[in-house]
């Protein structure tokens, strides 16, 4: 059964950072790219970041770049996203996707809350 599991997400100060992970099971992660979403309350879902299943080229949405930074460990079947001087309009429920490179099959975790707030 293939699981992503988000982790690292809570309540931060505007700012402040937080490192998100997701960690795979039942999944060989070296043949997924791997992304990140986010949802707001009210908003539609939208990409944040996401890293290719061979790693190398990343791409981000224009609001973070500069303060996000995607990675990923094949090793470990875990992706990263770390999230730098975090603005009260990034709260939202944090998504991480896998795409499997050949098949197009797409698993999503069950998402993990980030409070951006004072």
């Amino acid at each position: 059964q293939v699981q992503l599991v988000e982790s690292g997400g809570g309540l931060v100060q505007p700012g402040g950072s937080l490192r998100l992970s997701c960690a795979g099971s039942g999944l060989l992660f070296s043949r997924y790219d791997l992304s990140w979403y986010r949802q707001a309350p009210g908003k539609e879902r939208e990409l944040v970041a996401d890293i290719p299943f061979g790693g190398g080229s990343t791409n981000y949405a224009d609001s973070v770049k500069g303060r996000f930074t995607i990675s990923r460990d094949n090793a470990k079947n875990t992706m990263y996203l770390q999230m730098n001087s975090l603005k009260p309009e990034e709260t939202a429920v944090y998504y991480c996707r896998g795409r499997n490179w050949y098949t197009g099959t797409s698993y999503w975790g069950q998402g993990t809350q980030v409070t951006v707030s004072s």
